[in-house]
């Protein structure tokens, strides 16, 4: 098991001051850009870490300690972002997404001997039985995968413009 609660908190408490510090000021341009139909923008990315960080991973965490496999989680609509119109500003969404990511990083260091609880179980509504590790595994992930999503889609931006280079920039070489 590679998981370390030390190392995973660096992640999850740099990850809003590294979003903070790349978009906050820039062109809406920027931030509006996505890769295609059914793709997301930066400025939604946002709002999904926000949704995320609200429903999912320390309720979920907390359901596990307190009520392990007896129900499954309350289910969590990935895509609720999408459905609410938000035309705030980037920086209103940031300074929201650090917020509530402080108060759950207060809480999750507050919880006495955590990795007591690696073994734990909850039930997922979709996976089924889930372990507290694999739960604190992926919430680091997520933010690293929507971090790289914010610098694929910002890159969108100039596929057209970089010419020949394309053929030597990774950025743009899809799987």
């Amino acid at each position: 098991m590679n998981y370390n609660k030390k190392e995973a908190i660096e992640i999850l408490e740099r990850t809003p001051l590294s979003l903070d510090l790349f978009l906050s000021g820039l062109s809406p341009s920027w931030l509006q850009i996505s890769e295609g139909e059914g793709t997301w923008t930066v400025s939604e990315v946002i709002e999904h870490l926000i949704e995320a960080e609200k429903y999912n991973w320390l309720p979920r965490l907390e359901h596990i300690l307190t009520a392990g496999e007896s129900k499954p989680f309350p289910p969590f609509d990935r895509y609720s972002h999408i459905n609410k119109e938000s035309e705030r500003k980037i920086e209103l969404s940031l300074l929201e997404f650090k917020e509530i990511r402080a108060s759950n990083m207060a809480k999750l260091t507050a919880i006495p001997d955590l990795e007591e609880h690696f073994e734990k179980t909850g039930l997922h509504p979709e996976f089924g039985t889930v372990k507290v590790r694999e739960l604190l595994s992926t919430w680091v992930v997520h933010d690293l995968t929507h971090i790289a999503q914010v610098v694929r889609v910002m890159a969108e931006r100039y596929r057209m413009d970089v010419g020949p280079w394309r053929e030597y920039l990774g950025i743009y070489k899809r799987k």
